[in-house]
């Protein structure tokens, strides 16, 4: 189906689980239109029939693996479409590297660095224009409480998207595009199942629900916010982790063998 004139398009990735499939059902209760966009097709199409059905919006599928230079440009050319302009977008799809850095291979490292920081950079780019020259539109780069922690690699691209969200929100704001960085603790979706992940060493009063997480980060980047934090415990930790001793932060996975 195509996108209505009459509604705003919310562009999400990694739309088909996960936060991304919670980004966009609670857009999609709001009456947003979508545009879904994940490597797996089938289900991908599953989610757009779901959200038409129960919500009467538009859902567009966009398959696509957002490591690939060539899947990336397909985006980024729906996102300068100005006959069907987008004026919501998610950048969620992500990835986690179970093993520590030296255990990783810089090919791996390098896809997980371009997903989170490169690929996010690039998508909102393409869809900053457009907003701008309309004045109004919303960007949201999911991000994480780790973005906070020294944590490896993935804290590393978090922060950066952290640091990149912070400076967008405040040099567009007052052009009307809000950008938030929403930045969740664990949280119960398949993405740690994905990575291989004994969820278990992460005690049970850490675990957020994905519902949680997006209606509150939904409603910081409406309010401008730069930077959301899902609960207040999350809240303490990211506090805690500018005064704590940085080894005191790391977590045991990041401690020398």
């Amino acid at each position: 189906m195509t996108p209505t004139s009459t509604r705003t398009t919310a562009l999400v990735t990694g739309a088909s689980a996960g936060l991304g499939h919670e980004f966009a059902k609670q857009l999609a209760a709001q009456g947003h239109d979508l545009v879904l966009v994940a490597r797996n097709a089938s289900r991908l199409a599953e989610t757009a029939e779901e959200f038409q059905r129960s919500y009467g919006v538009s859902a567009e599928v966009l398959p696509a693996d957002l490591t690939n230079d060539d899947d990336v440009a397909t985006v980024v050319e729906r996102l300068k479409d100005a006959a069907r302009p987008v004026g919501i977008l998610v950048n969620n799809a992500g990835i986690g590297l179970l093993h520590n850095f030296e255990d990783n291979h810089p090919a791996e490292e390098a896809s997980h660095l371009k997903l989170h920081a490169e690929t996010s950079m690039v998508l909102t780019h393409a869809a900053l224009k457009g907003m701008l020259e309309r004045g109004d539109g919303r960007i949201i780069n999911v991000a994480s409480v780790a973005a906070f922690l020294p944590r490896g690699t993935y804290s590393a691209a978090k922060a950066w998207l952290v640091s990149f969200s912070r400076w967008a929100n405040l040099a567009y704001r007052k052009r009307g595009v809000r950008v938030t960085a929403v930045c969740p603790g664990f949280t119960h979706t398949e993405f740690h199942d994905r990575m291989g992940m004994d969820k278990s060493v992460a005690p049970s009063w850490t675990w957020l629900r994905a519902e949680r997480v997006v209606s509150e980060g939904l409603a910081d980047n409406e309010r401008g916010k730069a930077v959301s934090i899902p609960s207040k415990r999350y809240k303490v930790v990211a506090a805690v982790a500018k005064v704590a001793p940085a080894r005191l932060m790391a977590g045991p996975a990041r401690k020398p063998k």
